[in-house]
């Protein structure tokens, strides 16, 4: 019997028909395996994940596969975005036994949780050197069934070895110029001066590592750090891993040239990008980076809010391509034969400008929409009239599957983008969507203790708790929302999240930190890594949000907190820089101050609050804490004893129990926050 058809997971329900006899992550289906002496197949992946369909193509949805599994296993499903804490204990184990991971990740567990076989995805059929999954299945039943004891041994050993691997050491004390400057070096010797970015193919967009580079360059003024930005974010913006009709960016570029990218569209990247690109702006005017905020934002909003004001988790890299098939990236390219069927004679002017080849640049002589690296001179009105009528006809093709699960964490950096995104452009509909989605998480994802769900669907909270990541990122947006808005409630709300961390995240003696809590399910080792990968890892997300919410309450405790976090930063940051980006970007707040900025005034509606407001949000000090409200309120600590200067409203600005004097114009606060 297959039981996920009541999963929440989109991921889950995806195979809710398949004729394995599924079981969730659950106690239910390790003591069925126990009851019947059976070895367990975890199955992990996530919904927009191309390989993990095709395996459940060819494997999962095959009768005689799954008769076999059905027999001999008990098979249960996970997915990775709704249990990051089961994928990061049996991912550290694939990673350990075969020096690489990925997903569909398969493991064969004992009944007790014990891995003893490893891999990812498997071919129906021998293939490249990789076994077919039906021999690996033969494999692990013959070797169950004849080898027990030693089996049980093997799995024994793993779980001791992973159990003895050195937990995360951390300095005592925070980074400082030192450290940032050889993370800093070790970002140029990896750069890629002739495309952008850092290392080769596969390429990544490395955003938090690009929040540390315009947090470095606004402290110091180092150009180098600013260059490799804007150079970075011009390319992948010009790149086919950027969406030249509809905004948003894809997972990654298979190529070191930001050329065809791997088609899956996810919330974090787009998040995490989003804002990148505001801050560039805020930094330089560049008119690319506001074009290229707002269309993401406007992706976000267009294609992933869902009706309950959330955002859902990505778009699928695969969709129809007209005949029946799903094919990775149908959806996105184009041959110059249909350029004509939709523009006529402004075909050939189309494809010169997105460089759609007779020979393709992907598959099949298809070609990934693209600029010239280098401008050229088109009729600006012109190509704005092919990009609309190209986004009209894609728009009647099969689009990709959408996970409409609402994961904390990613719903927290969304909320933090359009928040910024919102007010520096002055579009309050972008601020708005991101009220509503955190409207929703307070009222679905947050209980009455201040435990977060790390996720729900349709409405409906889903069974596993928040991981720390949900903790940090969410309040990082909570503090981004509060700092837009002037609504105090939100700074309260991050608070409430913040305390959960010493309590229950935080070993009280060094100050490390776990990805799960202190009373989360056990798992055969307690999760715990700092580095950021696709999005900010828990630990450097919680460190950020600790120092701003220190920032705007002047809480000593939570101060100490981050300080004591960012150790690890210290350790990491000059080894590998790529991997601790936001850490980085933390850190730099830090040394800033980071700065206290309170904005007092008669009344949300006084231009003249509003124009000293508006100048607090567009400064580019690291880390900046905004508050805004009438000197009366109670609305925000930071407002506590400031009045209006002469009556007029007037701007505060504090660091490290040092304050300016009060300025009443928005140059001279422009001035002050330089």
């Amino acid at each position: 019997m297959n039981r996920l058809a009541h999963e929440t997971s989109p991921y889950l329900l995806q195979h809710a028909d398949n004729p394995v006899d599924w079981w969730p992550w659950s106690a239910e289906a390790f003591a069925e395996a126990r009851r019947t002496n059976r070895p367990v197949l975890l199955s992990v992946g996530y919904s927009s994940c191309h390989w993990c369909h095709v395996m459940a193509h060819e494997s999962f949805e095959d009768q005689a596969t799954a008769d076999y599994l059905n027999e001999h296993f008990v098979s249960v499903k996970v997915d990775r975005e709704e249990r990051p804490d089961v994928d990061a204990v049996y991912m550290e184990a694939v990673q350990a036994a075969t020096g690489h991971g990925g997903w569909p990740m398969t493991v064969f567990l004992t009944p007790d949780a014990e891995p003893f076989y490893f891999g990812t995805y498997y071919p129906p059929a021998p293939r490249h050197g990789m076994p077919s999954f039906r021999q690996v299945l033969e494999g692990v039943q013959q070797a169950w069934t004849t080898r027990h004891d030693e089996v049980s041994e093997v799995a024994g050993k793993i779980v001791r070895d992973l159990a003895q691997r050195e937990i995360v050491r951390q300095a005592a004390e925070a980074p400082g110029e030192q450290e940032l400057a050889q993370a800093l070096l070790g970002l140029t010797r990896e750069y890629d001066p002739q495309r952008g970015g850092f290392g080769g193919a596969p390429k990544f967009p490395a955003s938090m590592v690009l929040e540390f580079l315009l947090r470095h360059h606004a402290r110091t003024g180092a150009e180098g750090a600013l260059q490799m930005a804007v150079d970075t974010c011009e390319r992948m913006a010009r790149g086919g891993i950027y969406d030249q009709l509809g905004g948003g960016f894809a997972r990654y570029s298979v190529d070191r040239d930001w050329i065809v990218p791997h088609f899956e569209k996810m919330l974090y990247d787009n998040a995490l990008l989003c804002r990148v690109y505001a801050h560039l702006w805020r930094a330089t005017g560049s008119d690319l980076a506001r074009r290229v905020a707002l269309e993401t934002a406007d992706f976000l909003v267009r294609e992933l809010r869902t009706a309950e004001g959330g955002f859902a988790s990505a778009l699928d890299a695969d969709s129809d391509d007209g005949t029946g098939r799903h094919v990775e990236g149908a959806y996105y390219v184009w041959t110059p034969a249909q350029l004509r069927d939709v523009l006529g004679d402004d075909a050939e002017l189309a494809a010169r400008y997105f460089g759609v080849t007779e020979e393709g640049t992907f598959e099949h002589g298809q070609s990934v929409l693209q600029l010239s690296q280098t401008e050229g001179v088109f009729d600006a009105e012109k190509i704005a009239s092919v990009r609309r009528r190209l986004f009209d006809a894609r728009a009647r093709r099969p689009a990709p599957g959408r996970d409409d699960k609402i994961v904390a964490a990613w719903n927290g950096l969304a909320v933090a983008a359009l928040a910024e995104t919102g007010a520096y452009f002055g579009r309050p509909d972008l601020v708005e969507a991101a009220l509503g989605a955190a409207d929703l998480l307070v009222r679905v994802h947050l209980d009455e203790h201040a435990r977060l769900a790390r996720t729900s669907k349709d409405g409906r909270v889903g069974p596993n708790a928040g991981v720390l990541e949900d903790y940090g990122d969410v309040a990082e947006g909570f503090l981004a929302l509060a700092s837009v808005t002037g609504e105090g409630v939100w700074l309260d709300f991050a608070g409430l999240l913040l305390d959960q961390v010493p309590a229950r995240f935080t070993d009280p003696e060094t100050g490390a930190l776990f990805d799960t809590a202190s009373d989360a399910e056990r798992l055969i080792r307690r999760p715990q890594d700092p580095t950021d990968n696709a999005a900010p890892s828990g630990w450097t997300a919680a460190a950020g949000a600790l120092l701003g919410y220190a920032a705007h309450t002047g809480s000593e405790a939570h101060r100490v907190a981050a300080e004591r976090a960012l150790g690890v930063v210290k350790t990491l940051g000059p080894r590998v820089p790529r991997f601790i980006g936001w850490g980085l970007a933390v850190a730099e707040a830090l040394l800033d101050g980071p700065r206290e900025v309170a904005v007092v005034g008669p009344g949300p509606d006084d231009e003249r609050t509003a124009a000293l407001h508006r100048t607090a949000l567009l400064g580019a000090a690291p880390g900046a804490v905004v508050a805004c409200g009438t000197p009366d309120g109670d609305e925000f600590p930071l407002l506590a004893g400031r009045t209006l200067i002469d009556g007029a409203p007037a701007a505060y600005v504090c660091r490290g129990f040092v304050c300016d004097l009060p300025v009443t114009d928005p140059e001279a606060l422009r001035a002050t926050l330089a």
